[in-house]
């Protein structure tokens, strides 16, 4: 090992026999980022702390056994994974448009495709009234013609739900693509497999770990949505009443009822970051 040489601030270089040089350098973090870093630790982690302390331990069993949250977390899960089987035979698609194919107006596209990220579900829930409810600029002629009506009911429960979760499953599709080799693809459209066999023998093996991890996001992202939901499903139980309404409604009336129901929701969040911990700690 040899010493740190001047200008190196501590700096150690180790030179393993038979080995590449490895340095490492001991940073010390300045008091400047320590005092903001901690506070926004105790910031996101105080109110999952007082949720947990706040919860009713002894009357939990019997919050979450009544018929009610068995219900709505059942519709939540049903929906949850409908809307994420949704966004998995749309999205994969679009996620491989928007990474393989060039075409005018792509950046406008993606933008579009991400724009319910970032926009209020409250917004988008009024976005698909306008558009597909009963006097909407699709829905009037879907109601007309095959008479189909998705505002408050459980398909639009699920419409809701994949309107706004879809967008994570493409950008993690999109960047599992971009991160693949096209030349796989290009190989075997070049031994005679069509464009979709390859997409589907070549390409999907390839990025099956990023859809994965993007179908989870969706999933948990669906589980947890309410403003949406709300606006363009409404509140019925056992119709359109998911498990975040349930806590909504519970707030109003029964706040250690809708403790425990937060709770439940909080452990799926947990075991879903749980479930992506591994992929997050290869990308890094």
């Amino acid at each position: 090992m040899t010493p740190p040489t001047p200008g190196t601030s501590g700096a150690v270089t180790d030179t393993p026999r038979g080995g590449p040089r490895r340095r490492s350098v001991r940073t010390g973090a300045p008091l400047a980022l320590l005092l903001p870093a901690l506070i926004g630790v105790a910031f996101l982690v105080l109110p999952l702390i007082a949720l947990l302390l706040r919860t009713p331990w002894q009357s939990l069993p019997e919050q979450l056994s009544s018929a009610e949250v068995w219900q709505a977390l059942k519709l939540s899960l049903i929906c949850a994974t409908a809307a994420t089987a949704v966004s998995l035979v749309v999205g994969v698609p679009l996620a491989w448009l928007l990474a393989r194919v060039e075409f005018p107006g792509r950046g406008l596209v993606r933008a579009l495709v991400t724009l319910p990220l970032v926009l209020p579900p409250v917004v988008g829930g009024v976005a698909l009234l306008t558009a597909l409810g009963r006097n909407g600029i699709a829905g009037r002629w879907l109601d007309t013609w095959f008479g189909i009506t998705l505002p408050f009911t459980t398909a639009g429960v699920v419409v809701a739900e994949a309107f706004v979760a879809m967008p994570f499953l493409v950008i993690s599709v999109e960047g599992t693509l971009r991160a693949a080799d096209p030349r796989y693809e290009e190989a075997a459209t070049t031994l005679g497999a069509s464009r979709f066999t390859a997409f589907r023998r070549v390409t999907l093996p390839l990025i099956a770990p990023g859809i994965a991890a993007g179908a989870v996001l969706a999933w948990a992202r669906a589980l947890g949505e309410f403003g949406a939901t709300i606006t363009f499903a409404g509140n019925f139980p056992g119709r359109t009443q998911t498990m975040p309404l349930a806590v909504y409604l519970a707030l109003q009336s029964d706040p250690e009822a809708a403790i425990a129901l937060s709770l439940v929701l909080l452990a799926v969040s947990i075991a879903v970051l749980a479930g992506l911990r591994d992929r997050w700690m290869r990308a890094g």
